[in-house]
This record gives structure tokens, C-alpha cells and sequence, in this order.
């Protein structure tokens, strides 16, 4: 009776994933894609990357990847180069979703997920609100907004 009950109590109150129990994401414990997305966008200039640390909240995938573009044009140039990138490196996305209208691109990597916004259409839906749960990954400064702008420097 005794195991049983044990199995009961186990089912009720199941222990954490082993995946819960991973370290708190930083910039230098990312994935090698999730950096490889990051300087691709960077590389398009991409306004406000984030990072989503969905590991303890989600089971579909491991992390949202946001980042924005000022227009249509830049939104597809940011998507089309992580897409390239992370392709020429081996790894080709699941799925593409949104391309055409360029309002908000998706591109699926199993373990992460980069989401290319517009920037009104990224205020709209505000992901980062919406999986207020997760934990944001701190960034180092080379992925903001800016930084790899020559004319920044000169000055």
C-alpha cells in the first residue's frame, strides 16, 4: 500500500523537468544558432533584440528570440539574413512564416524561435508582455541597437 501510495504522490506532485533545472540563461551559455541569429539581426541592424528564456514555461521550445525592423524592407533583409546564416552553418529553419506581408516574420528552429517584428506590429502583439513568466536573457551590449554603427563611433 505504502508504494502505491508513493506512486499516487508522485503523479499529484511531479518533480520539475529535467530541462527546468538547466542554468539561468546568459548571453554566454546560449545556444551557438540563438548567437548566430543575434549577430545576423545585428548585422541588419535590428532595433531591441530580446531574448526569452522559455525553458520552465513552455515545453514547444526553449527560447523566443524578438527583434524589430523600422520597415518591411528591413524586417525581410533581418529575416533573410539569420535564415542564411544559420542555413550555411547547417542548420535550416522548420518553418518560415510571414514573410510576404513582412509584418511579422517567424522562423522556426525547434529549440528557438525568431520572431522578426515591424515595429507597430511588435507594440501590437507584445510578446515580451504576453510571456511576461519567462526570463529575459541579458544581452551583452554588441546585439543593441546602434553598436555596430560605424558613424556611432566616430564621433
Amino acid at each position: 500500500m505504502k508504494q502505491n501510495s508513493t506512486v499516487k504522490e508522485q503523479s499529484l506532485n511531479p518533480q520539475p523537468a529535467a530541462r527546468a533545472k538547466s542554468q539561468p540563461a546568459t548571453a554566454e551559455n546560449l545556444d551557438e544558432r540563438v548567437l548566430a541569429a543575434l549577430h545576423a539581426a545585428a548585422e541588419k541592424k535590428a532595433i531591441e533584440p530580446v531574448v526569452l528564456d522559455l525553458r520552465e514555461i513552455a515545453s514547444f521550445t526553449d527560447y523566443f528570440v524578438i527583434v524589430s525592423g523600422a520597415n518591411e524592407r528591413q524586417v525581410q533583409a533581418i529575416s533573410d539574413e539569420i535564415y542564411e546564416n544559420l542555413k550555411k552553418a547547417g542548420h535550416a529553419a522548420a518553418r518560415v512564416e510571414g514573410y510576404k506581408t513582412a509584418e511579422w516574420i517567424l522562423l522556426d528552429y525547434g529549440d528557438f524561435v525568431v520572431h522578426v517584428f515591424e515595429q507597430k506590429a511588435r507594440k501590437f502583439y507584445d510578446l515580451e508582455r504576453l510571456w511576461r513568466e519567462s526570463k529575459r536573457v541579458e544581452l551583452p551590449a554588441e546585439f543593441t541597437t546602434g553598436s555596430g554603427s560605424s558613424l556611432r563611433r566616430e564621433s
